[in-house]
């Protein structure tokens, strides 16, 4: 299953509403990403561009849903998300692409 680790930042709101009523946010964000059919591996708190770094495994649609709430709900802004993959699935992802790339010809390239 893919590995995301997203990084973002609160809202200068939801940093206000963090300082006058301190909470642990792990429980919530892993309720969120279960009901996205994925799993929250770790919560952090950054310091430095962004605020927090999520990891998370699941099914790309679940996770892209989960994110998508996360940021419409309007306490976070700026994240950014990049699927990870261990060496195993790469080289799978390697031999499959491998596999069919013979047949591909690149856009504008010559028929001949």
């Amino acid at each position: 299953m893919p590995l995301f680790i997203t990084q973002g930042r609160y809202t200068h709101n939801a940093m206000k509403g963090m300082l006058a009523s301190p909470e642990d946010r792990t429980e919530m964000v892993s309720k969120l990403f279960e009901k996205a059919g994925g799993k929250l591996r770790d919560y952090f708190f950054t310091f430095g561009e962004y605020d927090f770094l999520v990891i998370t495994e699941g099914p790309m649609d679940g996770a892209a849903s989960a994110l998508i709430v996360a940021a419409a709900s309007g306490g976070v802004t700026d994240m950014k998300t990049t699927v990870a993959m261990t060496s195993a699935e790469m080289k799978e992802a390697f031999t499959r692409a491998g596999n069919m790339a013979g047949g591909f010809r690149a856009a504008g390239a010559s028929k001949a």
